[in-house]
């Protein structure tokens, strides 16, 4: 016996040593970096504070649900969940939010009104990558979707580069090959892209973004996607002119505030929005996972599969343990700690890694 407990006690020692090596290399090990309840010491308030601020903001304009959710997950899939894209352009440097495929994403002053609540009750606790991803998190619950228990953890980053928007983020017109090779890149399955893309059943699109499907089609001046239902062709045309770059278009006509399954029947029915909504029709499983949720007699399947994607979207690039900072103001990196602080004696690396540098199809086609 004493020999097995020597044994048993040398394993317990090797794993130790393992998850030391594991987390002190700073290998991409996402579940150990972010966990449910990380503020319960430091801020146990956090999340009901979340909630509450987006209660009232949504009382007031529930229309910023859908953006709130398309901003955390432009942040994700442009250098990690680590609120790059909150940063402002500087005077020597062009920010994420700033890039061209980036001006109609909206909500920004949602994240700076519940920062500001979180630092009056536990200043300089909650990080901005966080209050974003728990506002969008609020956003689906707000608009009766499924409740997502959420890991945090999350620190802000300090790199936000518009050239980085445009060289990781394909076109809104990428097809599904494209669409699913680039969600593998994070360990994100086809059926993910399925699963994610059913956010589209809240937000707006701009005209400018479904214009060509409507007028431009293959580049033939006046020629309509082919695969759009010409009813719905003609109402859209109704709704957005030639040149028209302003106008915002629901998502999902029938119930654009209600996290629910409509998303799933319009595209089945030929009435995605987006040309990325019809490409899920390409696919022999994104298009099972279309049909099976347009059928579906209750949204328990969708919700608990969104849940789920949904966390897995929010571990991409996570900055953790020291890694990144907490951002005073979330747009705008904190000045540099005064010389010989303790601060300035232990410096943080906010080097994103590899992953954290792709983006994928989704930041360029969710919702506005």
């Amino acid at each position: 016996m004493a020999a097995a407990a020597a044994a048993a006690a040398a394993r317990a020692s090797l794993a130790v040593a393992v998850l030391l090596i594991i987390v002190s290399s700073g290998l991409p090990a996402a579940d150990a970096h972010v966990q449910i309840g990380a503020y319960n010491k430091t801020c146990p308030q956090a999340e009901d504070i979340v909630l509450r601020e987006m209660t009232a903001i949504l009382a007031r304009s529930p229309d910023l649900a859908g953006p709130v959710l398309r901003l955390f997950s432009v942040d994700c899939f442009v250098g990690g969940c680590e609120g790059s894209i909150l940063l402002n352009s500087t005077a020597d440097n062009t920010a994420e939010k700033d890039a061209p495929l980036n001006q109609g994403v909206r909500g920004y002053e949602v994240v700076d009104a519940v920062k500001a609540k979180l630092d009056a009750a536990c200043p300089g606790v909650v990080s901005c990558a966080d209050t974003l991803a728990l506002a969008a998190r609020d956003s689906i619950r707000l608009t009766k979707g499924p409740f997502i228990p959420l890991p945090t953890g999350r620190e802000d980053g300090n790199r936000s580069v518009a050239a980085d928007v445009a060289l990781n983020t394909p076109p809104p017109g990428a097809n599904i090959t494209d669409l699913i090779r680039q969600f593998a890149k994070f360990n994100l399955t086809a059926k993910d892209l399925a699963v994610l893309s059913g956010a589209h059943t809240i937000g707006k699109a701009r005209c400018s973004t479904v214009s060509p499907r409507l007028y431009d089609f293959g580049g033939r001046n006046g020629a309509a996607d082919p695969t759009l239902d010409a009813n719905y062709t003609a109402a859209l045309r109704g709704q957005c002119r030639p040149g028209d770059a302003a106008t915002l278009v629901d998502l999902d006509p029938e119930t654009p505030t209600t996290f629910d399954t409509d998303y799933y029947a319009l595209v089945a029915g030929r009435r995605g929005l987006l040309s990325t909504d019809a490409a899920l029709l390409l696919d022999a499983t994104t298009a099972a996972y279309v049909a099976r949720q347009a059928n579906a007699t209750s949204a328990d399947e969708f919700f608990a599969d969104f849940a789920a994607s949904f966390v897995k979207m929010s571990k991409i690039g996570t900055l953790t343990h020291h890694k990144g900072e907490i951002r005073q103001v979330c747009s705008k990196v904190n000045p540099p700690p005064p010389p010989g602080s303790s601060a300035a004696a232990s410096p943080r690396s906010y080097q994103l890694t590899a992953a954290g540098g792709l983006a994928v199809a989704l930041a360029a086609s969710l919702l506005l």
